[in-house]
């Protein structure tokens, strides 16, 4: 029943789906119901932001990895397959796990980083793919950052030659109406339970490796360009 709650998780709903190698880890590593409707969420409110970018900020777009921040956002939370806790309460050990499960899969390190990086948008040389999954991981369910949005929008600002203020407010006006249909991504998240996935066969939680009997797609980086 675990493996169709899964399903169910990737495939219903009006949520974008996941790209497909994105879908496939989570399959290969048992992830929980929960854990895939919230990366579903995720991931459409990151493609949300690019496609605004696209459209009202070209010379900040421009500069922007589109594949990374979609496969970024698919996967960020990824260790929580081998910490189901974490689903439900707080906890940071799924960070570093899962840039560690994601590199034993052959995912590349730059597209790895962002489940260990995702909480920590503060530093000094974060990018603005860093930026973006975890401005999607936020807004998702209607919470705003203030700090975070700010450093966004100085990005946009120095980007489209505007004042940061200006830049702010264009992005102020886009996260209100992301925000605004929080509720509904909520309730789907909500569908799923959080308990652990069974197993897949090959599977080891304390050392994962890729699965024998139903490889993974050999360029994660290829299938991260889509978004369904």
């Amino acid at each position: 029943m675990s493996g169709e709650e899964l399903d169910r998780a990737l495939e219903e709903s009006s949520l974008r789906p996941l790209p497909g190698t994105a879908a496939e880890l989570l399959r290969a590593v048992g992830a929980p119901a929960r854990l895939g409707a919230h990366l579903r969420a995720v991931h459409d409110v990151a493609v949300q932001l690019l496609e605004w970018l696209g459209q009202a900020a070209p010379g900040l777009a421009r500069g922007v990895d589109r594949n990374a921040v979609v496969f970024g956002a698919a996967t960020h939370d990824i260790g929580k397959a081998q910490f189901p806790g974490e689903l439900s309460g707080p906890g940071a050990q799924h960070e570093r796990a899962g840039e560690a499960l994601l590199l034993s899969y052959g995912v590349p390190g730059d597209l790895a980083k962002f489940a260990a990086l995702h909480a920590d948008w503060d530093r000094a040389d974060a990018t603005v793919e860093e930026l973006l999954v975890t401005l999607a991981d936020t807004v998702w369910k209607g919470r705003r950052w203030a700090g975070l949005e700010e450093r966004v929008a100085e990005r946009l600002a120095a980007a489209e030659g505007l004042a940061v203020w200006e830049a702010f407010m264009r992005l102020d006006d886009l996260l209100t109406r992301i925000a605004d249909g929080a509720d509904g991504r909520l309730a789907f998240q909500a569908r799923f339970p959080v308990h652990e996935q069974t197993v897949p066969p090959g599977y080891d939680k304390k050392r994962p490796t890729r699965r024998a009997a139903a490889p993974l797609p050999p360029s994660p980086g290829n299938a991260a360009g889509g978004t369904g």
